[in-house]
C-alpha cells in the first residue's frame, strides 16, 4: 500500500513543510485539505503562492475540497451555486499542482423528513454531476466520500454511496471510520470506482477519527488497498498509524 497523510495534522503550516515532512518520513502520498489558509480561490489568485514546489518532491499529491459552510445538497440554490464553483476553483488548482484526485462531501439536509431528504438527494446529485463533468473535462479525477452512518448525511451507506458513484459518474473515496459506523463495512471494499482511502479507526458508534489500532476497525480489511492516506488531527498519531500498518505487513 500507498502511505500518506492529511494535511489537517499539519495545518497551519507551509506546502513546502507538508511536502518535506511527507518526504522526510517517507510518505509516497499527501492530501491537501483546502480550507483556511488553503482555499484554492485565495491560491490561485495570489502571485505570491509557489505552486512550483510540488515539482520538487516525487510524492503523489490528492486533494480535499473545500466543505465548511458549503452543500451541494443545500434547498437554498444560492449555496448550491456557491458549492458548484467552489468545486471547479479547486479542481483549477488541482490542475496546477498535477494532483491526482479531488475528494469532496455529498452534503446534507437541516430537517430531517424523507420528502426533504429525497428532495436535497436530487439536487446533490445534479451539483456533483456539474462538478465532475468539469473534472473530466480537465483531466482530473472527481471523488465522492462515504459519510457516518446518520440519516442526515448522504452517501451514509454502500448502497447509497454506490448510487451517487453511478449517477454522478465520479469515483470513490472510502473513509473507513465513517464506514465503521455502519453495519456493514465490508461492502465499502467492494464498491467500484474507488480512488483512494481515508484510514482512521473509531468504536463503531462515532466518527471519533483515532489512531488506527485503536478503535474496532477491522485492519484487515485495508489488506488489497492501494492507496491510504490516513486522516487524524495528530502528526505523532498519523506515524503511529503508519507504523502499524507497516508492522502488520498490511496492505
Amino acid at each position: 500500500m500507498k502511505i500518506g497523510f492529511s494535511t489537517l495534522a499539519l495545518f497551519m503550516s507551509s506546502f513546502e513543510q507538508f511536502l518535506e515532512t511527507a518526504s522526510k518520513d517517507g510518505f509516497q502520498l499527501i492530501e491537501i485539505l483546502c480550507e483556511g489558509p488553503y482555499w484554492p480561490r485565495n491560491l490561485l489568485s495570489l502571485e505570491k503562492v509557489d505552486l512550483d514546489v510540488f515539482n520538487s518532491y516525487d510524492i503523489d499529491v490528492y486533494i480535499h475540497s473545500p466543505t465548511i459552510d458549503l452543500n451541494p445538497a443545500s434547498l437554498n440554490p444560492g449555496i448550491r451555486e456557491e458549492t458548484l464553483k467552489q468545486l471547479k476553483e479547486t479542481v483549477d488548482f488541482g490542475i496546477k499542482i498535477n494532483a491526482k484526485a479531488i475528494t469532496t462531501h455529498p452534503g446534507l439536509i437541516h430537517r430531517f423528513e424523507e420528502r426533504v431528504r429525497k428532495y436535497g438527494m436530487q439536487h446533490s446529485i445534479e451539483t456533483l454531476i456539474k462538478a465532475n463533468d468539469y473534472a473530466m473535462g480537465r483531466g482530473i479525477k472527481f471523488s465522492i466520500e462515504n459519510m457516518p452512518n446518520k440519516y442526515a448525511y448522504f452517501c451514509n451507506n454502500a448502497e447509497e454511496h454506490q448510487f451517487f458513484i453511478k449517477e454522478c459518474g465520479s469515483y470513490a473515496t472510502i473513509d473507513t471510520g465513517h464506514a465503521n459506523t455502519t453495519n456493514d463495512v465490508e461492502s465499502f471494499f467492494k464498491m467500484k470506482k474507488i480512488a483512494y482511502y481515508h484510514l482512521n479507526d473509531n468504536n463503531g458508534e462515532k466518527d471519533q477519527h483515532l489512531p488506527l489500532g485503536e478503535g474496532n476497525f477491522d485492519l484487515k480489511l485495508l489488506n488489497g488497498v492501494d492507496k491510504g492516506i490516513i486522516e487524524l488531527n495528530s502528526y505523532p498519531n498519523i506515524l503511529k498509524s503508519r507504523d502499524l500498518l507497516i508492522s502488520s505487513n498490511i496492505g
